[in-house]
């Protein structure tokens, strides 16, 4: 186990500036745990006391506003969530975690995370890049939601997956997670009916392709062009 985690570590830019020797001995400290599909991790309110590290699976992060669901993020192998609860001690957790998958989690205490901070003034540098990207991440769904119409945002959202998730092949960009309309509604911002009938419009444009609820982007710069800013 501890081979494992060290090679996950190895990819995570948080922990990259370690030795694997450090690492080695950081490993110990990780749990890992298993969840089946749809297992909430942490709901928003709850104090933060642990941060999470993705090895299997992917994690929905989701708030509600007005009574709707709203997907912030998507986690998958290699990404870490839970930091900003976890900085200072009696913060709560600003949204609720939940496995979309089956999912393998190591998961470290916040005690233990402070010790790495205590000994890598690296490891804050990359925390606080990776804290400024992710408002940076939500600066711009907010600009979006400001100058792109549903149908704009929807192909918008679907763009950012293909960069976020996506693998290339040949026939064009596999967005690697699979997703309901009513899950891309979540993202986006908007109900079930939008989504659907916009995803019909750009497979019949061949701009795209639905398979198995994975997105294929056969046309990427036809997507883009679709965009129009308000």
């Amino acid at each position: 186990m501890v081979h494992s985690i060290v090679n996950l570590l190895q990819k995570v830019p948080l922990f990259q500036d370690f030795s694997e020797l450090e690492l080695e001995n950081m490993a110990p400290l990780f749990a890992v745990r298993s969840y089946k599909k749809g297992t909430v991790l942490f709901f928003e309110g709850d104090l933060g006391e642990e941060l999470f590290l993705v090895h299997t699976g992917v994690v929905k992060i989701s708030r509600l506003e007005n009574s709707k669901e709203v997907t912030l993020a998507l986690f998958r192998s290699g990404d870490f969530f839970g930091d900003m609860a976890i900085i200072r001690k009696g913060l709560t957790r600003s949204a609720t975690a939940e496995t979309m998958e089956d999912a393998t989690l190591y998961q470290l205490s916040r005690t233990d995370f402070f010790k790495f901070l205590e000994v890598s003034p690296s490891l804050c540098l990359k925390l606080l890049e990776v804290t400024m990207d992710r408002l940076r991440r939500a600066n711009e769904v907010i600009h979006d939601i400001t100058l792109l119409d549903v149908r704009s945002r929807i192909m918008k959202t679907i763009l950012r997956l293909a960069v976020e998730y996506g693998t290339e092949n040949e026939e064009g960009i596999l967005i690697n997670v699979k997703l309901t309309h009513q899950q891309i509604a979540n993202i986006v911002g908007t109900v079930r009916e939008s989504v659907t009938k916009v995803l019909q419009e750009l497979q019949d444009d061949n701009v795209i392709v639905i398979r198995k609820k994975m997105i294929l982007v056969q046309d990427q710069e036809a997507l883009q062009q679709k965009i129009c800013y308000l």
